[in-house]
């Protein structure tokens, strides 16, 4: 009786083994969320801008965006910027759709910062990635660009 039981097991083994391997498909790549960017701005500037020269309207506002992990507590603030500028908003968001679903926690997040030009002029914008309690310690990330207001 043992000797069939041993040799029942072996048989299904085998005749698992023995079957086709089937392929699992790549899960889809995941799409990408737009930053929470209101409809009324002019301009948009991306991470990818960093180190450019933009131009922008006076009394035009604009957004500056970026991915940033305010989950860990870095944020992107604003450690520079020229006099003819005013903060005009900010705005943050998923920047996935699996973000949205119950039980997700942590990730990276959109923080989009806006400003206006309230005069003609030219200057460096300068927003640092850090954990504001941490002051005394280096910014994770800086990003920089030169506003052009015309």
């Amino acid at each position: 009786m043992m000797r069939m039981v041993v040799l029942g097991a072996g048989a299904v083994l085998l005749a698992a083994c023995a079957q086709p391997e089937t392929k699992q498909e790549a899960p889809p790549m995941q799409q990408g969320v737009p930053a929470p960017t209101p409809q009324d701005v002019a301009i948009r500037i991306t991470a990818d801008q960093a180190g450019q020269r933009i131009q922008v309207g006076v009394n035009q506002r604009f957004a500056v965006e970026l991915v940033g992990v305010p989950t860990a507590g870095y944020v992107w603030t604003p450690a520079q910027a020229p006099a003819f500028l005013t903060r005009a908003g900010e705005a943050g968001g998923n920047t996935t759709p699996e973000q949205s679903q119950p039980g997700f926690v942590g990730g990276n997040h959109w923080e989009v910062l806006m400003f206006a030009a309230t005069a003609p002029g030219e200057g460096e914008l300068v927003i640092e990635q850090r954990r504001p309690w941490e002051s005394s310690e280096p910014p994770a990330a800086t990003f920089r660009v030169t506003i052009v207001a015309q």
